[in-house]
């Protein structure tokens, strides 16, 4: 494969008569034309670093991407910027794919006042382009051929078993295997996996296990709704480029989240995924995914396949605090998620202590959700009171009947924690 990226870099470089480099999306090098020019500028800081260490900072990118490349068609001429590490002007040629972007082809433009390659010479190199596009869509959805092999590492019992499902991933992939991933989490899941994920090593759909999964309840005392058994979760292992650039993950999973949607049900939250599809009409599917109860995690990179199993259940983890609380959105981070990190490896079912059963009952449900703001208030009866827009009074009343109902007393530090817990929790299920 990467033999036929290296021809067909070459026969851009000789239709337009420079060296030109190709990328994938996340600018990560795939092949470059041989450079014999003795002009100093012609071997820019960026274009020497995208060379040597086979891939473009975060910056570089940012840079890159806000002259439209991502959304181009055609060619797209960006001038030179000295201060930014780029001496001379680039060309950028969009590489296609049904209309996604699979990466980039670059050429170095001609100097001020000299001839460049004509619009002939450009038609001609995107078609070029056009053919790297099937190749890099090709090389995608290869990914998901991978199916079995990642399910075998997400659902192995730990041991021998993992181990073993682990070493046939990592032999599947390859070299890129021991690169840096990060898994994502999108549920619940009508299907089958997508036939491609652009950015995707692996792609399956992981049934669900039990309580513990993405796709219970909204809230504590809201009981199990009829949705909530049997929703299966998508899984991607994505490529990353560094540990602090997690954007094309969360990007990622908010462009799966509107396929995600098409069936899905529940309630859920608005969050701030709508920013990682880059535009308005990028919100408003999000905005429907998120309605419909469907949301997304991400867990922390992981560089290798030996932790992956602990990342899924990271990204998975996330998923649930996305739809236990609307504050994390509908693509939260594990990073991001604070408590429910420890909550989500204890509630792995339905939450059920006997201080705080009865009060998780649908009967009761206003009852804990007083306890539960003021729990969070940090047992602050005014702040209490303002968030919940009641009298203190009533407050005062209601966290009484709490304490009936759970034979708790919530001036003692090791209730007010377990009653907290609880309440948390419950919302995981």
């Amino acid at each position: 494969m990467k033999g036929d990226y290296q021809d067909l870099v070459d026969e851009i470089s000789a239709l337009l008569g420079a060296p030109a480099t190709l990328e994938n999306r996340d600018f990560r090098l795939i092949a470059f034309g041989a450079h014999d020019s003795d002009d100093d500028l012609a071997m820019d800081p960026v274009r020497t670093r995208s060379i040597l260490t086979r891939q473009s900072t975060a910056d570089v990118r940012s840079w890159f991407e806000a002259f439209g490349i991502a959304r181009a068609t055609g060619p797209v001429r960006i001038p030179a910027a000295p201060d930014a590490g780029v001496f001379r002007g680039r060309i950028c040629l969009p590489v296609r794919y049904r209309g996604i972007v699979q990466g980039y082809v670059w050429l170095l433009d001609q100097e001020p006042g000299k001839p460049g390659p004509g619009p002939a010479a450009l038609d001609a190199a995107m078609e070029v382009a056009q053919r790297i596009g099937v190749l890099l869509a090709e090389e995608a959805k290869a990914g998901a051929d991978l199916s079995r092999e990642f399910l075998a590492v997400l659902t192995a019992g730990r041991g021998w078993q993992q181990d073993m499902a682990v070493a046939a991933l990592r032999a599947a992939l390859g070299p890129g295997g021991d690169g840096l991933h990060a898994a994502v989490c999108v549920t619940p899941w009508p299907g089958e996996a997508p036939a491609s994920v652009p950015g995707a090593a692996a792609v399956c759909v992981v049934p669900r296990r039990g309580g513990g999964e993405p796709g219970g309840t909204a809230g504590p005392g809201a009981g199990p709704g009829p949705e909530a058994a049997g929703e299966p979760a998508l899984a991607v292992l994505l490529r990353l480029r560094s540990t602090d650039a997690l954007a094309p993950a969360l990007a990622a999973a908010a462009r799966l989240l509107p396929r995600a949607a098409a069936t899905g049900t529940g309630t859920g939250g608005k969050g701030a995924a709508a920013k990682a599809t880059g535009g308005s009409s990028g919100a408003t599917a999000v905005t429907t995914a998120t309605a419909r109860g469907v949301t997304a995690g991400v867990a922390d990179p992981v560089r290798g396949l030996a932790d992956l199993p602990a990342a899924w259940e990271q990204a998975v983890a996330a998923a649930r605090a996305a739809a236990a609380q609307p504050r994390f959105g509908p693509v939260a981070q594990w990073s991001a998620i604070g408590p429910y990190r420890m909550l989500a490896t204890l509630a792995a079912g339905p939450v059920d202590d006997p201080a705080a059963r009865a009060l998780l009952t649908p009967a009761n449900r206003e009852l804990a959700r007083t306890a539960e703001v003021f729990l969070d208030c940090a047992g602050q009866a005014g702040r209490a009171a303002a968030a919940l827009g009641i009298h203190r009074q009533t407050l005062y009343y209601r966290l009484a009947r709490v304490e009936q109902l759970t034979g708790l007393d919530l001036d003692e530090g090791e209730d007010r924690l377990l009653l907290h817990m609880a309440l948390k929790a419950a919302r995981l299920t």
